[in-house]
């Protein structure tokens, strides 16, 4: 009896030894590697946003529900924003607009008049009536009628630079009809011919005509300005 029950305990212990055989090659082939895990991207997985050729901003406060502040197209140069912006007419006012020239009988229209102050002056007045910018170069050349020669110009009134007038702008010029009193012999004069200079200091032929005032006399120690810009400028000398 006692080897029947070594010989049962020892057939039992083998049938125990092969059943966890077996539950250790089952949990094995449970918990096998996959293999080595995939190389990281520089990629991000998160969902892209198709990029626009226009910034969709948020809509302005008080904004129908589903609208945007969107960018209309053409609204920057170039766009079809600018197209019918300027009429041809517009374009061709500023074209004009720029043009330069020189000051004339053309562009401009001259006036003279008497002051109070200084005594025994005149005042001329360029005013440009052109569509463009026009230089008043030099001074304006003078021919009282009954005159010998052009009236002596002032040379230290010359500006630092050419008087240029935007159309409706005007320049002056200060006439000193005579030196001091008793110094020349004195001349009556009822008209005023005025020549305009060019780039080159020469004059154009056609001279303004101008009716000067009541009593005006003069004498070859008077003088003439260069063009100011400024009225009190052209009456300081």
């Amino acid at each position: 009896m006692r080897t029947n029950r070594i010989r049962t305990t020892a057939l039992a212990a083998t049938a125990l030894v092969a059943a966890l055989s077996l539950t250790a090659c089952g949990g094995n082939e449970g918990t096998k590697s996959a293999g080595p895990a995939p190389a990281a991207t520089t990629e991000s997985t998160a969902p892209q946003t198709p990029q626009t050729s226009e910034e969709t901003t948020a809509p302005p406060a008080g904004a129908p529900a589903g609208t945007s502040s969107t960018p209309a197209q053409g609204k920057h140069a170039g766009g079809n924003g600018d197209k019918g912006t300027h009429s041809g007419t517009e374009t061709a006012t500023q074209a004009s607009s720029t043009a330069r020239t020189t000051c004339t009988t053309a562009n401009t229209t001259v006036t003279v008049t008497k002051v109070t102050r200084p005594i025994n002056h005149l005042l001329l007045t360029l005013k440009n009536t052109g569509s463009g910018l026009c230089d008043a170069y030099y001074a304006p050349h003078l021919g009282f009628d009954g005159a010998q020669s052009v009236f002596p110009i002032l040379k230290d009134s010359k500006p630092q630079a050419v008087v240029t007038l935007a159309p409706g702008e005007e320049a002056y010029a200060g006439i000193a009809l005579s030196g001091e009193p008793g110094q020349g012999k004195l001349y009556k004069s009822k008209n005023l011919s005025v020549f305009f200079a060019k780039k080159n200091g020469s004059t154009y032929d056609t001279p303004a005509k101008l009716k000067l005032p009541a009593e005006t006399y003069w004498d070859d120690n008077g003088f003439v300005t260069y063009w100011q810009s400024d009225r009190a400028n052209a009456l300081m000398y």
